[in-house]
């Protein structure tokens, strides 16, 4: 894609006032931060307009607006069940099912619940877990932004890869969690706009003035196959996106990024209703990326290579509209990458850290932003796809946390290896099969019509047996998760 050099002027320098706002605002969270606490969770003070944009910033990213439409594009609506789909039903199911009892726990990280209600060896087990799975997941932003650097500036992608490092940490450095969020409050904005516009001047384009006639027009020219959102009539097909649904559905609800924003919370009230909002936006809003990739398959069928939402904005918005797009795609990207480094590197300085270094808390946690930073950056330089690294992300938290954090909210374990256990076989048979390279349970010793459950499914299952072998149904001791008196909703 050639862009003329004034337009490539024009972009650098919007994306330079760009940064410098959002280090400005960086700077004037930092003067927010007192504490640990300020700097993890907020303390605790963030609205409902403030959390729920900050759930929807964070994941809002380079998996839904490029990794997940080029899938679409390629593959149809049915590529759409890890992201948007899955993902956005996990804020759905968090709102419901988890919010509001973690957040009456009081807690800053996930391995906090495993240490209260297991002990010290589920707090550390649940970290070594936790804290790996963000760097795919962040290496996947990195490429993705670095990506379009090279796209509309020529930047060798190792350049760029380190120059959106850099950035990304910079003002997570400065002002933690509020850094984080009011930046996300501007970021989510001008994604949620440039969405808005690059659909509507698409499918206006394609329909010769009429939006929804354009609509019309891309969805009659997509193949019947690619017009499927569930495989049901293929057996095979459909366990395959059952598994990636589900991945999506439930692997990031004991991620850290998620139950942070749930901490940061003024109320538990205000985090049930964000991530209910975040995820209904979420749903809404991730169509469109959907819509954009089926017209992207039917203007360009040829060219299947090139990531389909630049290809669009630079193929019919005004080059100043382009350069809306081109920030909002930044700004989302960005929003993910400050959240998602953000989160593992609490867990480093709250749950690993302080068993071998001692003093300031805040300063651990600066240090810890740099190495997830710098790991996560050597992942991106590894070369995967971004859609494998963001789907090995969910798949990590799914098979090794999901099963004890959600025992351990809603049960008061006897010991700590019911959740050790699961733990154990969850991880150790995901690292088992991904050093094999084996995408199916077993591999080639197990045929996949004799058992067509996905692996991230099977693992889960064999992840809750393993549990309930330790600690049956009939011992286990059940809790109320409701508030404890009329004023527990309030702060």
């Amino acid at each position: 894609m050639e862009i003329s050099d004034s337009v490539q002027w024009i972009l650098g320098i919007t994306i330079l006032l760009y940064l410098i706002v959002m280090y400005g605002i960086g700077y004037i969270a930092q003067r927010k931060i007192a504490n640990a606490e300020d700097f993890l969770v907020a303390g605790r003070q963030l609205p409902l307009s403030l959390a729920w944009m900050t759930l929807l910033a964070t994941w809002f990213g380079a998996g839904t607006l490029l990794a997940a439409a080029d899938e679409v594009r390629n593959e149809g609506l049915q590529a759409a069940a890890l992201d948007p789909l899955g993902a956005g039903c996990c804020l759905l199911l968090a709102g419901l099912f988890v919010a509001g009892p973690i957040w009456r726990m009081q807690i800053l990280t996930v391995p906090d619940l495993f240490r209260i209600r297991f002990g010290p060896t589920a707090e550390w087990l649940s970290s070594l877990i936790l804290v790996p799975s963000y760097f795919g997941w962040i290496a996947a932003q990195f490429t993705a932004l670095a990506g379009m650097l090279e796209l509309f500036f020529g930047l060798p992608l190792p350049y760029g890869l380190a120059i959106v490092a850099v950035v990304g940490t910079g003002y997570t450095l400065m002002g933690g969690m509020w850094s984080v969020t009011l930046t996300d409050a501007v970021q989510i904005s001008l994604v949620l706009l440039g969405l808005i516009i690059l659909t509507t001047v698409t499918l206006t384009e394609i329909g010769n003035g009429a939006p929804t006639a354009g609509a019309a027009t891309v969805w009659a020219q997509t193949p019947v196959e690619h017009r499927t959102l569930i495989p049901f009539d293929d057996l095979a097909l459909f366990w395959g996106w059952l598994g990636l649904f589900l991945t999506g559905a439930l692997g990031n609800l004991p991620g850290q990024d998620l139950m942070q924003r749930v901490f940061a919370a003024r109320s538990d009230r205000t985090a049930r209703n964000a991530c209910l909002i975040a995820g209904g936006v979420y749903l809404l809003f991730g169509t469109l990326p959907l819509i954009l990739a089926l017209a992207g398959r039917t203007l360009f069928p040829d060219d299947l290579n090139q990531a389909i939402l630049p290809a669009l904005a630079h193929a019919f918005l005004h080059p100043v509209l382009a350069i809306v797009f081109v920030i909002a795609v930044m700004s989302a990207i960005l929003s993910t990458i400050d959240s998602a480094i953000l989160s593992p590197a609490s867990v480093l300085a709250q749950n690993v850290g302080r068993r071998f270094l001692e003093g300031d808390l805040l300063k651990r946690n600066r240090y810890a932003v740099l190495l997830v930073a710098g790991c996560s950056l050597g992942v991106a330089y590894g070369g995967e796809s971004a859609y494998e690294l963001l789907e090995e992300a969910y798949l990590l938290t799914m098979v090794g946390l999901f099963v004890p954090m959600m025992f351990g909210l809603y049960t008061r374990p006897r010991s700590e290896w019911p959740a050790v256990a699961s733990m154990c076989v969850g991880f150790t048979l995901w690292a088992g099969h991904f050093l094999k390279g084996w995408e199916s349970f077993l591999g080639p010793h197990l045929p996949q019509d004799l058992w067509p459950v996905p692996l991230s499914l099977t693992i889960t299952g064999l992840a809750l047996v393993t549990y309930l072998i330790v600690e049956p149904p009939w011992r286990m001791q059940w809790q109320s998760t409701r508030p404890v008196d009329s004023n527990s909703t309030a702060r």
